[in-house]
């Protein structure tokens, strides 16, 4: 475990109290435990804006009967393989399928990736869900 180092915050009452709120209902044990997780999202979202190398998870909602659309998704994964770590293919229906595409790489590389494949022709929906960063926290 690393170095933990105690520091003091000073915070209004009313904002302290909404915090204690926020954190009972997410089912912290403790401040310092949130205040991490905030942290930590904080940083995480910082690399994503800076373009450093990054997680995250692709998730597209499609129509497997439009014509080519699985080999046009496919054919970009490939293209893109150095950034796809993996992919989960599941079939809702007779109609949709739903894709979750674990990717890493620098982030405007990332954010191209998921664009391409959400802006094919059959395409329902596609989200890029960041995941963090591969670095220290």
């Amino acid at each position: 475990m690393a170095d933990l180092v105690r520091f003091g915050v000073s915070m209004e009452g009313e904002l302290l109290r909404a915090f204690d709120e926020l954190i009972r209902k997410k089912g912290y044990t403790s401040r310092s435990e949130a205040l991490q997780d905030l942290v930590r999202e904080a940083l995480h979202a910082q690399a994503w804006e800076e373009g450093e190398e990054v997680l995250g998870v692709i998730v597209l909602l499609y129509d497997h009967r439009k014509r080519e659309l699985l080999a046009r998704l496919t054919e970009a994964q490939h293209h893109a393989h150095p950034h796809v770590l993996a992919s989960l293919h599941i079939h809702l229906d007779e109609e949709n399928c739903l894709e979750v595409i674990a990717v890493r790489g620098p982030a405007g590389e990332v954010r191209r990736l998921a664009d391409r494949l959400r802006a094919e022709k059959g395409v329902k929906l596609g989200r890029l869900c960041p995941a963090g960063t591969h670095g220290p926290f």
